[in-house]
Formats: structure tokens, sequence, C-alpha cells
């Protein structure tokens, strides 16, 4: 479990087949072998550690689900370790269980905030609110608006400056992981619905 709050920028060493390094020393300081981590939002099995980087293996399911595939070397990544019970509750309830991808389809610069606005896949349109959350390549982030087929977030300095945000291009792919509450209540609306007059 994770809360969208990163902790820290890493950097990609390699991407080869499904095994993914990523350089960040300040972050593996506190990891052990085995532990879940979040990369761009999904979360990861260590398999590999030093002093200096980690090393995760990707299923196929993650790489057909999440942007880790097209992984560039050096292109910085966000990072969270998982949450523990002492620790401060920032952002929203996120699992790391990515949903898909959405498309940058425009960033305007307001008044020193960035927005953004991201093409949804429509299968995952139904789950998402205006002001409520969504994670963006690991961040937790409220929408501002929502759309027919897009939604736009207002990016403050301080993520712009502490995320991959600012690296960030129009046309460029992230992960996108709904608010696990509506998956929830949409299942059993939906199991709800499904059941016959007789049942």
């Amino acid at each position: 479990m994770f809360t969208g709050i990163i902790e820290n920028i890493g950097k990609v060493n390699y991407l080869e087949g499904n095994r993914l390094s990523i350089e960040s020393s300040p972050i593996t300081k506190d990891l052990d072998l085995g532990n879940s981590i979040a990369v761009n939002g999904a979360c990861l099995t260590i398999v590999e550690l030093n002093e200096t980087c980690f090393e995760v293996d990707l299923s196929q399911e993650t790489l057909n689900r999440t942007n880790l595939g097209i992984l560039r070397k050096n292109q910085p990544v966000n990072l969270e370790k998982a949450m523990s019970f002492d620790k401060k509750f920032g952002g929203h309830v996120v699992q790391g269980h990515i949903d898909g991808t959405a498309k940058i389809i425009s960033k305007t610069d307001v008044s020193g905030a960035i927005i953004f606005e991201y093409l949804i896949p429509n299968s995952l349109m139904p789950y998402i609110v205006e002001k409520g959350f969504v994670t963006l390549d690991g961040i937790s982030l409220t929408v501002v608006d929502k759309l027919s087929s897009s939604i736009t977030i207002s990016v403050i300095p301080y993520s712009q400056n502490n995320t991959n945000l600012n690296t960030r291009l129009v046309g460029d792919l992230v992960n996108l992981e709904v608010d696990v509450m509506a998956k929830y209540v949409a299942s059993l609306l939906n199991q709800y619905l499904d059941k016959s007059p007789s049942e």
C-alpha cells in the first residue's frame, strides 16, 4: 500500500528484457530484498540491491499495463516505499496496481502552476470524478475538471520540482491508477444490478 507522496526521484540504469535497474542512493538505505516499492506508481518487488541501486523484475502484465517497458537510460522515475503504520498519511489510498496509461495532450503554465490535460481510456473514465483523486506516475493528484474523454490536473511548483513531472512533455504516456474505492463501489453496484428479480 502507498500514499502517492513521492519520496525520491530515481534514474534508470538499464532495462534489459524484464529486468529494470534503478539508481537511487538516498532511498536504497531503507530497503531490503523482497520489499515492495512503487516505480512510477507500479508496485514492484526488489530482487537485487546494493548501496546505490536496486533491481526489479517486470511481469508481462506490468509491461502491458504501464509505461515501464518504454523507459530509457537515465530517464527519471518517481519512487515511493511501501507505507508503514507510523508514516503520515498525506495522499490517498494507492495500491500500486496500474489500471492503464494516460496520454498528456496539453501542458499550460498558469500563474506558476502547470495545468496538464490527460487523455483517459474510455473504460476508466467512469471511475473518475471532478475533485476526486487519481494517481499519475505514482503521484496523488486532485482532478480539477472532468471532460468527455480527458481530465485536467493543476500541479504546483513544489510537485513539479520534486517529481518527474517537470520532465514530462505533451505526448508522453503516464501510469494511471484510479481510486480503488470507486472500483469497489462500481463492482458492488454491478453485482446488484445483474441480479434477477427472483434472486
